[in-house]
Formats: structure tokens, sequence, C-alpha cells
């Protein structure tokens, strides 16, 4: 038996779990005050998953950047590969709220989609 202790993310209370491993499968969670600790906890140890947040070059705009992030999480190993895609990346105004930036960043599945609109300059 093997045990991993974490801090959930799941909501603000930042419960800290306990969760017992057997052979690569959870047994039990333990710690939680809600059922998304549970849910985290279980994720976190068997498929972790991020969402990226950044930022990209808004050309002719009133700003000169556009906050972007992934549409869905992606695969925890994939952050530093969304990262490496997002670097140079310029659009040009304007820039809605919702519009894909990049679409199928590294080979995810997931789109890059801007968090901020931007007007013309």
């Amino acid at each position: 038996m093997e045990t991993i202790n974490l801090t959930c993310i799941g909501c603000p209370m930042g419960c800290p779990l306990t969760v017992t491993m057997e052979n690569g499968e959870v047994k039990d969670v333990t710690g939680n005050t809600c059922k998304r600790g549970d849910d985290y906890a279980r994720k976190e140890v068997t498929n972790p998953t991020r969402i990226v947040t950044s930022t990209v070059i808004c050309e002719g705009g009133k700003i000169d950047a556009v906050s972007v992030k992934t549409k869905s999480d992606i695969p925890k190993g994939k952050i530093f590969d969304v990262c490496r895609a997002l670097k140079g990346v310029a659009v040009p105004a304007p820039v809605k709220i919702g519009d894909v930036i990049i679409k199928d960043v590294a080979g995810t599945g997931v789109d890059i989609i801007a968090t901020k609109q931007v007007d013309k300059a």
C-alpha cells in the first residue's frame, strides 16, 4: 500500500487529502469535505491535468497583449509543450473573448482561446 498526501484545489477550502493506492489503483480517499475533493484526488494521482493561462502579442490593439488559456484542461506533461507553442504568437486586433488563437495546441486536442477583448487602436 502506498499513501499520497495532497492539498485539494477543487474549492477554496484546501482540504488535506490522503490517497491510499495499491498496484496503481486508488483504494481510498480521506480528508475531503465534499465530492469535488474525492474526484480531484482520484484524477490527480492517476491522470493529472491543468488549465494553462498565458498572454500573446496583440498587434494593432489598444493594448499590446491579450490573455489566453486552454479551453479545457490538458495532460500535466504537456504544459511546457503548450508554453513553447505560445512563444512568439501574435494576433491582429480586434480580439474577442472566446476567439480561437491556436487550434489543437501541441497536439492536445484543446484550443487556446482569448480571455480578454482587445479593440483596435
